[in-house]
């Protein structure tokens, strides 16, 4: 038997270690601000730059894409090369990855502080930027695929099967979910419209969560777990029902966002099916886990590696019972749009993303730099600093979401609704966002506490960049012997493996969205919807600009509490086929927008985006007063106009020849308007375009009369 000599690269996965810890600051400091911001409008700090529209996606690319991706990869880097016993496929392509991915996120941080956002959720990113990401995730494949065909070990571990999972099934995701017209470098509109695109977007925003922040994690799980506590995987034909399945059923459950929407009930219908059989696959992995420590409890309860593990995947169990909870109807009609949504998402990303990543950390470092961690203490103090914090964070915004989703439908014994003012929810529930944000202080310390331990363990040691290995090399033509599992078979066939795991994720997907973006019957029309004037248009893409979507749905549901609340119609699936993108939204801080058009005077609109306490004392909205000094930029117009018509909004070649002429003649109505209570104003000013808008969102169809009255 050969025995070949070769060297593990610790050098990228030292890098990307480093650029997680860099960007976890960075992601959870801004996620902390715009906690304060929800209770304190000041934290605003009076700039657009900093206003909680454009700095909350910047929070979520930041921990997502920045903190959590750079961990993952640092991850996947350690435990490829060991499980194949060799090393990365190419060196290059490793460099090209770190540097192409950090470059991905310096363009995040630069564009959506300045409202370059596309505003689809977790994938606000504009066009140029997706395209960088697309050739970095392949870039990231190749190496990871070429490691593993010249792996010496026969067959590929579980942990392999994820790390595959998620490399075919998040590019596409991404490539799906981008499809958009560009309008100049920095602005395109979506190639989908409305019901379409909402449905894309949650197929891609649920299953971003299911194949980037679950699956790598669940290959990671499935390495370090066993190595920290050393003992072997509990179950191996548990794992691969557990891969399988879970590969199989999450990609139909996206539907489960868009219950009471426009969606044909059958893709809802779907989801909450699909939702449900999850429990048994994702239950299925945390036993895995769990179990995998049975007979290691002494060692838990001394090793701060193992406690934060075991709490980590526990978090994962909770998280994945509670969603499917959250898909069923009766469950979903309460807390949808409420704080208990981001209870919900922060118990997965603060406990199993958070702990399972600085378990790791802990775990490689030091074997990487060939010493021991600098304080077991610390440790410990950052185990039970992150834990309160989970704790303090997520228990007042289960309480928050509760209170919210009671308050919002309760009736008075005249048949009126007991609270009609949406502040007065609001504020009811600021407490509960302060406390939250002190969990936030809480999770952040413990952070801190580990990246000071972390780089006193770095200067004790040094690097090992090119760790020495060797192993036996593997025959190759004796790979497969007689009377192997079919699926130790297949183990051993890294690109059919692949070919499998891509036709397995393209089922779910394929029923759910082809006969929504095909068959024209499934959207209705409805006759009395129009185009967007020219200065509505430009008035919707200042409301993109500033992350209006963020706090407010355009999506009232089939509910009296909201028909009556927001006094109109529910939403019709016919009144969103000129939006491109869709803007329903997913959390109300503030009210539902979809009937606010003519609601309110335009002065009154005007008053509110200079200093919304003005018109609603005690709101907590920032204040829009650079919307009344800058000007609007008509020269993309026509340019915006002709992309829309190519996406099939039916404006003539006259309607975009006199855009511009019809832009400055609705204007100069606006003015002429708000000149009357009292407001001078021109009609250059970006504040005319949105209020423009404002007045235009649900006005197409008229409100039929309830049967109550």
């Amino acid at each position: 038997m050969q025995i070949e000599k070769f060297h593990y690269d610790n050098k990228i996965v030292r890098n990307f270690a480093i650029a997680s810890m860099v960007f976890g600051v960075v992601g959870m400091l801004v996620g902390l601000l715009a906690a304060i911001q929800l209770y304190a409008p000041a934290a605003n700090l009076g700039n657009q730059f900093t206003s909680f529209g454009r700095i909350r996606p910047l929070h979520t690319n930041a921990i997502i894409f920045a903190f959590v991706g750079n961990a993952i990869f640092m991850g996947i880097y350690y435990s490829l090369q060991r499980l194949c016993k060799a090393r990365m496929f190419s060196d290059t392509l490793s460099t090209i990855h770190f540097w192409g991915w950090q470059l991905i996120i310096v363009c995040a941080a630069i564009t959506l502080p300045l409202g370059l956002t596309s505003s689809k959720e977790y994938a606000e990113l504009e066009w140029p930027i997706d395209i960088l990401i697309a050739i970095i995730w392949v870039v990231f494949g190749i190496n990871m695929i070429g490691t593993i065909i010249k792996r010496r070990e026969k067959q590929m571990y579980v942990a392999i099967w994820f790390y595959l999972a998620t490399f075919v099934t998040v590019a596409v995701l991404h490539i799906v979910n981008s499809m958009e017209f560009p309008v100049s470098f920095f602005k395109s509109y979506s190639m989908y419209a409305g019901v379409q695109d909402a449905l894309v977007q949650w197929w891609y925003g649920h299953n971003a969560v299911a194949f980037f922040l679950t699956t790598p994690y669940l290959g990671m799980m499935y390495y370090f777990l066993p190595k920290a506590a050393g003992r072997p995987v509990y179950s191996y034909k548990l794992s691969i029902l557990h891969f399988w399945t879970l590969i199989f059923l999450y990609i139909w459950a996206g539907p489960h966002h868009l219950l009471y929407s426009s969606l044909p009930d059958w893709a809802q219908s779907l989801g909450v099916a699909f939702s449900i059989m999850l429990i048994a696959p994702s239950w299925g992995g945390m036993i895995n886990g769990l179990l995998t420590l049975r007979g290691a409890w002494d060692k838990v309860r001394d090793e701060p590696i193992l406690k934060m593990l075991a709490v980590g995947v526990t978090a994962y169990g909770m998280a994945t019972f509670e969603g499917p909870m959250l898909s069923l109807k009766n469950v979903n009609a309460i807390a949808h749009f409420t704080d208990w949504i981001v209870a919900h998402v922060h118990v997965g990303a603060l406990g199993w993303n958070g702990l399972l990543t600085f378990a790791i950390m802990y775990w490689i470092i030091p074997r990487i730099f060939n010493t021991t961690i600098y304080s077991k203490k610390l440790m410990n103090v950052h185990f039970w600093l992150a834990t309160l914090g989970i704790l303090f964070y997520a228990i007042p915004m289960y309480w928050s979401g509760f209170t919210q989703g009671l308050m919002w439908k309760e009736f008075a014994a005249d048949g009126t609704l007991q609270y009609p003012e949406f502040l007065k929810i609001t504020v009811q529930i600021l407490p509960l966002h302060m406390l939250r944000s002190f969990g936030g202080v809480l999770y952040l310390s413990g952070f801190l506490t580990l990246i000071y331990n972390i780089v006193k363990t770095m200067k004790q040691g040094k690097l090992i960049a090119n760790e020495p290995a060797e192993a036996a090399a593997i025959d190759r033509t004796k790979l497969f012997g007689k009377g192997d599992f079919w699926h130790a078979v297949l183990e051993k066939k890294p690109v059919l493996f692949t070919l499998l795991s891509v036709l397995i994720i393209l089922v779910g997907g394929a029923i759910e969205l082809i006969p929504t973006l095909t068959i024209k019957s499934n959207i209705p029309t409805i006759a009395s919807v129009k185009p967007y004037s020219p200065l509505e248009l430009q008035g919707r893409d200042i409301y993109i600009r500033e992350g209006c979507v963020g706090c407010h749905t355009q999506w009232v549901r089939p509910f009296r509490s909201e028909t009556e609340r927001y006094q109109g119609e529910y939403s019709k699936a016919g009144e969103y086929v000129y939006d491109h993108p869709f803007l329903w939204g997913s959390k109300r801080t503030g009210p539902d927008l979809m009937r606010v058009g003519g609601k309110y005077p335009d002065a009154w609109h005007y008053n509110h985006m200079q200093n919304p306490r003005n018109v609603s004392p005690g709101s907590i909205m920032p204040a829009y007063q650079w919307l009344l000094e800058q000007k609007l930029d008509i020269s993309t117009t026509e340019r915006k106009m002709k992309v829309m018509q190519s996406l099939g909004v039916p404006y003539t070649n006259e309607e975009i020849a006199n855009g511009n002429a019809n832009l400055t003649s609705q204007a100069n109505m606006f003015v002429a308007s708000l000149q009357k209570d009292g407001i001078a104003t021109d009609n250059s000013k970006e504040i005319i375009a949105l209020i423009a808008y404002l007045q235009r969102i649900g006005t197409d169809i008229k409100k039929q009369p309830t049967a109550n009255k």
